[in-house]
């Protein structure tokens, strides 16, 4: 498996192939349904959103509560679809990747092409497993949305798929 360094680069987005398996290290955002309609609904107000999305790979998860002496509870990938309403935005104001399970629309299809940026897939069901590939955790914005707050984490050789180019 080829290891990636996080943040992605359109340089780097070039050499990955569709169903070549990777290792993401570096850091990358969390973001699950209420992350994101509070994100577009404040893009669309023409106001500032409370992160850079510009280069940034988001993480489709809502860890679980972690235990002590852990850095982050279970965080497995959560149906990629839900974002589907949202995602042609964000990638126009600069998302880079996105990771996640299962299929996108057409118009995300469309969206990811013309942005040139990248859908990896991971593993469902391996939340614990994938923890273990988080080096560290931090609520950055929406931390009333709870474990769909916007995290930032940080993340060592984490497995995932190229799926949409």
């Amino acid at each position: 498996m080829r290891k990636i360094s996080l943040p992605l680069t359109r340089d780097v987005i070039k050499t990955l192939r569709q169903g070549e398996q990777v290792l993401l290290s570096g850091s990358l955002l969390t973001a699950r349904d209420a992350a994101h309609k509070r994100l577009a609904d404040t893009l669309k107000s023409g106001k500032k959103i409370p992160v850079s999305l510009k280069g940034e790979t988001i993480y489709y998860t809502g860890p679980t509560p972690k235990k002590i002496g852990e850095v982050i509870g279970s965080c497995g990938p959560t149906t990629s679809s839900r974002m589907d309403p949202f995602t042609p935005l964000l990638l126009k104001h600069g998302l880079m990747g996105m990771i996640g399970k299962g299929e996108r629309s057409e118009e995300v299809n469309r969206a990811i092409r013309k942005h040139g940026a990248v859908y990896f897939i991971t593993i469902g069901g391996a939340g614990a497993y994938l923890s273990e590939k988080v080096k560290s955790a931090e609520v950055i914005a929406y931390k009333d949305l709870g474990p769909e707050a916007i995290y930032r984490l940080e993340v060592e050789d984490f497995p995932a798929i190229v799926s949409i180019l």
